[in-house]
């Protein structure tokens, strides 16, 4: 499935933007309306043997809606560049990094903010999402008010990152005019995973960067986007952590992570919510940096990196507080870097980039060996407290 080779049939018209770029303030923000039946547990995998069978998969609703309006906005020149196909290869070696070329983003992409703080409070003066060009907003993401066991869904807004890793690259922001910090909330989180189980393509993920995290914008938001490649942490092996099996550790991937795994919706989902943002609201008051990555991969154990995908999986790395970009890098470390997936900078860099040299420095951007064991021993004892 190639989510960016759908047609404009009729169903997704509503998507689009009017032709004329006068009309746009005018043109309204559509719904994505969707119900329990829509989110997909089941049935999505990545093809046995032959990636190239991968464009033959089915579209969701969800997919053809996103990636309509998404390569309109492209063909309406709404991004800071034009993203073609990207130069991608798989590093040799143990760990399957798959790394692309983007010059332009290195180049192009809007300098990140003066951030000093992984809690440092949302400043209306610096660039933030009611900032943004009409257009930019591709719909509204609404849950139908039928889903059993949850809150009322927050309002969403989908709309482009002018600035693309890869196709379809968009951001979730939660009610914008409410100038939330980058701190990650339930509402927000729940939307990414609802967002992935939206998603019939196997390779769409989201994830979220705090501040100090390599987070560019304090203005709370998600990236989605689609990559046709297995990564690492969807079937890398874990062992549990707490007694009661909701906490485990990655394990063989580029960095030992959290993992937090569910396979079912209602109440297995929600306290699946509600662990993170709780870990998540601790690491963040004891400013301590960190990244999330939201997948489909195997349960939690003894897996294989050919598993099959049952389930949802929510992966958590600490880190050092990195402020800025590194310039001199051949890439930068934040939440998709961690799971495997490597944007290089310049073509230099992409032929000389070697498994090794992308481990050292994913490993610099990690805790000390003993600050992360302190961190883990205190994520630990907060599940065991909530299991109580």
């Amino acid at each position: 499935m190639d989510p960016m080779a759908v047609s404009h049939d009729l169903n997704e018209t509503s998507y689009l933007l009017p032709p004329n770029k006068d009309d746009w303030e005018e043109h309204g923000i559509p719904d994505f309306v969707y119900g329990q039946k829509e989110l997909k547990w089941e049935g999505i995998q990545w093809p046995r043997n032959a990636p190239s069978l991968l464009d033959a998969l089915p579209l969701s609703r969800f997919d053809s809606a996103l990636c309509s309006a998404w390569r309109q906005r492209m063909e309406l020149g709404l991004f800071r560049y034009c993203l073609g196909e990207l130069q991608t290869q798989t590093l040799p070696g143990a760990v399957g990094f798959v790394a692309q070329l983007n010059v332009e983003r290195g180049v192009q992409r809007r300098c990140p903010q003066n951030i000093r703080s992984v809690r440092q409070a949302f400043d209306p003066e610096q660039f933030n999402f009611n900032k943004i060009r009409p257009g930019e907003v591709l719909f509204h993401l609404r849950r139908e008010p039928d889903l059993p066991g949850v809150l009322q869904q927050e309002d969403i807004l989908v709309m482009i990152n002018v600035s693309p890793l890869e196709r379809g690259h968009v951001l979730l922001v939660p009610e914008p005019a409410r100038c939330l910090p980058q701190r990650l909330l339930p509402g927000a989180l729940r939307a990414g995973l609802e967002a992935v189980l939206l998603s019939a393509h196997p390779g769409f993920r989201v994830g979220f960067n705090s501040l100090g995290g390599l987070a560019s914008v304090n203005h709370l938001h998600l990236h989605g986007y689609y990559l046709a490649h297995r990564l690492p942490v969807e079937g890398a092996p874990s062992e549990p952590l707490d007694p009661g099996g909701h906490l485990h550790l990655l394990q063989d991937v580029p960095a030992p992570g959290f993992l937090f795994y569910t396979s079912g919706p209602g109440p297995d989902l929600e306290a699946l919510i509600s662990r993170v943002c709780r870990v998540t609201g601790y690491l963040t008051d004891h400013e301590i940096a960190h990244n999330l990555f939201v997948t489909r991969g195997a349960p939690p154990g003894k897996t294989s990196p050919t598993s099959a995908l049952m389930g949802v999986r929510v992966i958590l790395w600490v880190r050092k507080s990195s402020f800025g970009i590194k310039e001199q890098e051949a890439f930068n470390v934040a939440l998709c870097e961690l799971a495997g997936h490597i944007p290089v900078k310049t073509s230099q860099d992409f032929g000389s980039l070697t498994e090794a040299a992308a481990l050292a420095l994913i490993q610099d951007s990690l805790l000390p060996p003993a600050q992360a064991a302190e961190v883990q021993a205190a994520l630990v004892a907060l599940t065991a407290q909530e299991e109580q």
